[in-house]
């Protein structure tokens, strides 16, 4: 049986995971029966963000390991706890809180720092060989990571902003339809756009599920 592991980086859409593309992962994961471990880096979130009204909530503060618990229903690790090796692939769901917490990019662009705890695990990953699957803008993560050694090919759909970002990061953008995935073979890494362009939740679905059938594949 297969292990992944699920990075998440908060609960909610502007300020952690976005929770259909969580969903959507686990569920192709758990129907493809494989072993899925839920992980996120600990420590405070960029910021709390009011869901109902799209705004900052002055002060409140809350942390991205507890809150991804919210989606994992409470069975996540830390991911600096967790060894790259013991798993066969890596799957990042998007959501603000890949560019906020996981990342800088919803800030500084192309020049964003990566969290070191997830920059350690994905390393690790490639290096041992490892299939690192992302959706919506968590491919600029991967491309924080890699972008400046290895000339990673990904997609985030067609926003030509944020591809132009990623590309000064030293990836490679491929532009997308909403359920087109883009597949770096050599590199082993494997993306969607998701809701970078999804305006219905079964578009969502059926992108993820996509990335998945090819995290799977080649791993």
């Amino acid at each position: 049986m297969k292990k992944i592991a699920v990075v998440l980086s908060g609960c909610g859409v502007f300020d952690g995971s976005e929770i259909h593309e969580a969903t959507a992962t686990l569920l192709a994961l758990d129907r493809a029966n494989v072993n899925v471990t839920i992980c996120a880096p600990a420590g405070p979130q960029m910021h709390v963000v009011d869901h109902q009204t799209g705004e900052p909530a002055t002060g409140e503060k809350r942390d991205i390991l507890v809150e991804s618990a919210r989606i994992a229903r409470g069975a996540v690790a830390d991911i600096a706890t967790l060894d790259a090796a013991d798993f066969d692939a890596v799957i990042l769901p998007g959501g603000f809180g890949a560019a906020k917490n996981l990342s800088t990019f919803a800030i500084d662009g192309a020049d964003a720092r990566i969290n070191p705890a997830v920059a350690d695990f994905l390393k690790a990953a490639h290096a041992a060989g490892k299939t690192i699957g992302a959706m919506c803008i968590a491919p600029a993560v991967i491309a924080g990571v890699f972008g400046p050694d290895i000339p990673v090919s990904l997609t985030i759909g067609n926003d030509p902003g944020t591809a132009a970002a990623i590309e000064k990061m030293g990836a490679k953008h491929l532009e997308s339809p909403v359920d087109g995935v883009i597949i770096d073979r050599e590199n082993k890494i494997v993306s969607t756009p998701a809701y970078m362009l999804a305006g219905r939740i079964s578009e969502v679905f059926t992108g993820v599920a996509k990335l998945v059938d090819a995290v799977l594949e080649i791993s």
